[in-house]
Parts: structure tokens; sequence; C-alpha cells
């Protein structure tokens, strides 16, 4: 330890040892940062291995809404952890940085990463070419050639941009007769409504693909500079579900036509007074490949927030009216017939495993 007496009186020696001291301080400094992001680097890819051992465990024993459940709770914090191993690592650099400021050789600790993907393709780019140095920044020649290029490419976001669209139609009138001739209003997809095919699509597809409720939309466009109430949204989202009804009925006619039908039933909390009711979404995938085969299978679905059933009457109806019901391992598979077609349905939610029985559809 350093006391006042064993101090040495030259100033000289004194400011070697506040440099030293400062040297070792940023030295140990460094260290530290280093040990930091390693032990956080760490601790992310012990977590890493957990989200994938459950993520392995979750696709080989079937859907449970427990374990994905447990999934989402550990993406949330390997979000968490990725952040912090990011920042501590940041910080080891700048620690290093002041390290070698001050002539003291500090390697900072760098964390292993996947390889990086390439931009994508598809996406435009925007060339920006930096001016070229006047003179040689060795001898301060101007005699210079190009010899090649660098091209470092950075993502970047565009903010989204509102428009309103004017739609003007001129009015003229006949100096014979007097009548008046006007262009027809232009075609929108929902009757009296403001809002263009484009947004009606963004807001749908972020209420149900993205699911973000109507009210957190509003609130976005808000911040955004568009005052959209929740009733307006919400009658635009009903008014968009009545023009895609003829849509969603012949998807339905194609796959309720097919040979085979594949049916999975899941639950979803619904929102009731005062609590939650469980509903049921029921989705069929019509499948006519032959095995093996590339062709895609057209899916359909309806919701039913009602007690569960074993396959809703009001969508098979036009189905084969006899059912068997055939126990197999984590999913129930049943045969529907109807004269000399088979049709067979296999519900894959592992939801009873019991004896073979005929139920009757009318």
């Amino acid at each position: 330890m350093i006391t006042a007496d064993s101090l040495p009186d030259d100033v000289a020696t004194l400011k070697a040892l506040v440099l030293a001291g400062q040297a070792a301080q940023l030295a140990a400094e460094s260290k530290a940062r280093n040990l930091e992001a390693e032990v956080r680097a760490r601790t992310l890819l012990i977590e890493q291995m957990k989200f994938t051992i459950a993520k392995l465990k979750h696709e080989q024993y079937g859907p449970s809404s427990e374990r994905a459940s447990v999934l989402e709770q550990l993406e949330l914090e390997l979000a968490g952890l990725e952040e912090d191993a990011s920042e501590a690592e940041a910080e080891a650099h700048l620690a290093a940085e002041r390290a070698k400021a001050a002539k003291i050789d500090v390697q900072p600790f760098e964390r292993r990463r996947p390889a990086r993907r390439p931009l994508p393709e598809h996406l435009p780019r925007e060339r920006i070419v930096h001016p070229a140095p006047a003179h040689c920044s060795c001898c301060g020649g101007d005699r210079l050639r190009k010899i090649g290029e660098d091209v470092t490419e950075t993502l970047e976001l565009v903010p989204r941009q509102w428009k309103v669209i004017e739609h003007v139609r001129e009015k003229f009138s006949c100096r014979a007769c007097e009548a008046i001739s006007q262009p027809p209003a232009p075609f929108h997809p929902i009757s009296r409504g403001r809002a263009g095919p484009r947004l009606l699509a963004h807001i749908l597809f972020a209420k149900y693909g993205l699911h973000l409720p109507l009210n957190r939309q509003s609130t976005t466009y808000a911040h955004e500079g568009v005052m959209l109430d929740v009733s307006t949204l919400a009658d635009w989202v009903g008014a968009a579900a009545a023009t895609l009804m003829p849509l969603v009925e012949a998807i339905k006619a194609h796959v309720l036509i097919a040979e085979r039908i594949h049916a999975d039933d899941t639950t979803v909390p619904v929102l009731a007074k005062g609590k939650t009711r469980t509903g049921r979404v029921w989705t069929y995938v019509r499948d006519d490949r032959p095995s093996p085969g590339t062709r895609r299978r057209p899916p359909c679905s309806s919701t039913r927030p009602t007690a569960p059933a074993p396959i809703p009457r009001r969508i098979l109806r036009p189905m084969p009216d006899r059912c068997r019901r055939t126990p197999m391992p984590a999913s129930t598979g049943s045969t529907i017939h109807r004269g000399s077609r088979a049709r067979s349905l296999r519900s894959v939610a592992g939801r009873t495993h019991g004896a073979s029985s005929s139920r009757s559809h009318g």
C-alpha cells in the first residue's frame, strides 16, 4: 500500500507513477470488459442450446400449449441476452481502444457469430460514390489513376409514406342536347370507403398475420400523423371481410371436394364479458399429391366459439355421412365413407386415444 511518506518528492517521478497507475487501470478495465463480454457470450450460447433442445422436443412430441409457451419465453430471454452480449462486446472494444491510446496492448474480446447472411438481392440499391482523393496520401502527388473500388453495403429503412389519391372526374355538357357526361366512379374494395386496397391489405395483415390489435395500429398511425379511430379501422376490417367472403367460399368448396382432407383442431381464447371463452379453430388442408409430390396444399379454416366437437357438421355437411375414427399414437385418424368413395380425415391434434367408433353427421 502506498502512503504519503513513501511517495518521492521529485515531480518527474510522481508524474511517472501517475501515468503508470493510469495505464494499469486502463489495462485492468479492458480485461474486465473482456471477461464480462466472454461470460455474457457463454451465457447466450447456453441459452441458445436450451432453445434448440426445446424446439427439437416440441417438433418431436407434437404441439402443446405448455411447450409453446416455454419456447416463447426462451425466445424473449434470447433476445435480451443477445442485446446484453452485444453491449458488453461493444464496451470491451471501447476499453481496448482507450488502452491502445495509452500504448497498452490489449486484444478485445470477439464473440463467435454465425456466418452473416448477404443482404437480399431483390432490394433496390442506392449507389453513393464518395469523393476521390485529389492527392496521394504518401507523396502528395496528383497523378492518380483508379485501380478498383471497395463496396460496403448497409441496410437502411425508408419511413412509410402516406398519401391521398384524388380521383378527379371531369364533367362535360353537350352543346347540342345539354346532357352531362362524366366518367364512372373508380372501384373501391368497400362501399363508400376512403381506404385504398393496399391500406386495407396492410391493416388486415397486421391484425391477423402479425396479431397487432386495432388499438395499437391506431396509436402507430397517430404517431405518423394520420388519425384513424379504432371504430373506423373496425368498420374497414368488417367490410373487407365481407368483400373477401366469395374468395373464402371458393377456397372452401375447392378443399372439401378433395379425396383426402387433413384437419386440425386448435383452441384459442376468445374475449367475453368479464372472462375469456374457449374458441376452436378447425383447419382443413386438401392434399392431392402423390407420394412423393410437389403440388401445394390449399388450406381453409373455420372458427367455433363453442365446446369441442369431433368434426363440425356445418362445415362437413356436404361430406359423406359416416365417420370411423381410428386411434393412432399422438393423433386421431378418421375415414369418411359415402357409397364407394372414401375420404380420410386425420386430426393431428392428439385429442383422444380410444377405441374405434362410428359417428353420424347429417
